[in-house]
């Protein structure tokens, strides 16, 4: 039984922290004052017939703290990047000048800066409910052992409470990424 618990515990882990991943990919899409990669590099485009990320087509990087620079590897498909950048919705003037690709990136009013932050709380409380629901899953689990007649109501109980500490490192670890990145949205 105390093998089975371990691999629940580490399965409530590792799902927890792909959440967690997931949450640092999305928070990278989200506005600061400065340009980054990351702002762009996920944007899918038409890549002959094929739906592809920026990332794998081109070099992406940031030459100052407001502009973004697209070298595709093929020339070719600059229109067909420019057109993704454009449908994007980012609203982000784009240079092409035949050979790159030039994002702008207007520095954030006060405003902005307030509707991403609402936007990165909004994500974040999404990221906490995933790691409710991981929990969730994880102590019907436990209780079902229990019932079943697999473990005593103090073990249940340590387990339980196991899976609680596991749950809470994971919310105060969005907590902080939401406050670092609140301060770099707030720092520009």
């Amino acid at each position: 039984m105390v093998e089975e618990f371990i691999k629940l515990k580490k399965e409530a882990n590792d799902r927890m922290d792909k959440t967690i991943q997931f949450f640092k990919d999305e928070i990278k899409k989200v506005r600061t004052g400065r340009a980054t990669v990351g702002m762009v590099e996920d944007i899918r485009f038409d890549y002959y017939g094929n739906s592809t990320p920026i990332k794998q087509a081109s070099s992406l990087s940031t030459p100052d703290p407001h502009t973004i620079v697209i070298d595709p590897w093929d020339k070719s498909i600059l229109k067909a990047i420019e057109k993704g950048i454009m449908e994007s919705g980012l609203n982000f003037p784009v240079v092409n000048d035949g050979k790159l690709l030039r994002i702008n990136i207007p520095p954030l009013t006060e405003e902005t800066k307030k509707e991403y932050i609402k936007k990165l709380k909004e994500i974040g409380e999404e990221a906490k409910i995933a790691i409710r629901n991981e929990r969730r899953d994880i102590n019907d689990r436990v209780k079902k052992f229990s019932k079943d007649g697999h473990i005593s109501e103090d073990e249940e109980r340590r387990e339980l409470d196991e899976i609680q500490k596991v749950t809470d490192n994971h919310i105060k670890l969005i907590d902080e990424l939401i406050a670092k990145k609140e301060k770099e949205i707030m720092e520009i």
